[in-house]
């Protein structure tokens, strides 16, 4: 593993996947204000290789990718410590949402508060069997916020108010059937259900991922009709890049093979 710091490890694999582990923050992969820095500084140190095609997000244990945000660090905190705390998390998880290509989230074991925000802002999330969720700050007086805010759009209003006001665990099974996470890996199969997806992502364009990505971001942000529009902007900039032309050939040379065959 090549350690980007102390707190963020990768490995690189064929193809352009790297896989990006949280380093040195306990068997549960807690964030604190230290941790939080070295996941986002690795993100954005990352950001610039265009030869990434695919981040896989996992912690070093198998209990947890993240286990949740260092209450120990948060119980000392007054308010100008905890905006600053808090805003660590939120950079991190706009590092990770900003990526420009997929990331991946691995989520074995548990999967709380700061660790679901971060897992929310990814663009896909495979969990383990096991897997446990939950958003349990009001149970410690404090509310979710930051990238909690995306629960809404991914499982509706009903199940996010559920989640964050409750503070109650939802087991893997209920998480998928909720829209919350993607995949749920047959027991001790979580590697080969990412690497399915790895898979997937890999026989596209890489230039158009990282455009769709990018639209899939605004898309959040924007009205129906400015999504529209922008879409056709964006839709003929990607034949600037060749990967078009190059990629649609190819699909027309192989059908002919076959009905050449």
């Amino acid at each position: 593993m090549e350690m980007l710091n102390l707190h963020c490890g990768i490995d690189r694999a064929d193809g352009g996947v790297v896989r990006l582990s949280i380093c040195n923050s306990g068997t549960l992969n807690i964030l604190s204000s230290a941790v939080t820095d070295g996941v986002r500084e690795g993100f954005e140190k990352l950001a610039g290789d265009k030869d990434i095609r695919v981040v896989i997000l996992s912690g070093q244990s198998e209990k947890s990718m993240i286990g949740g945000a260092d209450i120990k660090e948060m119980a000392r905190l007054d308010q100008k410590s905890a905006e600053a705390f808090i805003t660590r998390l939120r950079d991190l998880c706009e590092a990770v949402r900003n990526f420009p290509a997929p990331v991946i989230a691995r989520l074995p074991g548990w999967c709380l508060g700061g660790g679901l925000e971060v897992a929310a802002a990814c663009d896909f999330r495979i969990a383990a069997r096991d897997a446990k969720f939950g958003m349990p700050e009001v149970r410690v007086g404090i509310p979710s916020v930051i990238h909690a805010a995306l629960l809404p759009r991914l499982i509706g209003w009903g199940r996010a108010r559920w989640l964050v006001m409750t503070a109650q665990h939802i087991d893997a099974p209920t998480a998928l059937a909720w829209g919350l996470v993607d995949v749920v890996a047959k027991e001790g199969g979580i590697d080969a259900a990412v690497e399915h997806t790895v898979k997937a992502l890999l026989e596209c364009g890489p230039e158009a991922l990282r455009a769709q990505k990018a639209l899939l971001r605004q898309w959040e942000e924007l009205p129906l009709t400015e999504s529209v529009n922008l879409s056709v902007g964006v839709f003929g900039q990607s034949f600037l890049t060749g990967e078009p032309q190059r990629l649609m050939q190819g699909f027309l040379d192989r059908k002919n093979r076959r009905r050449e065959a």
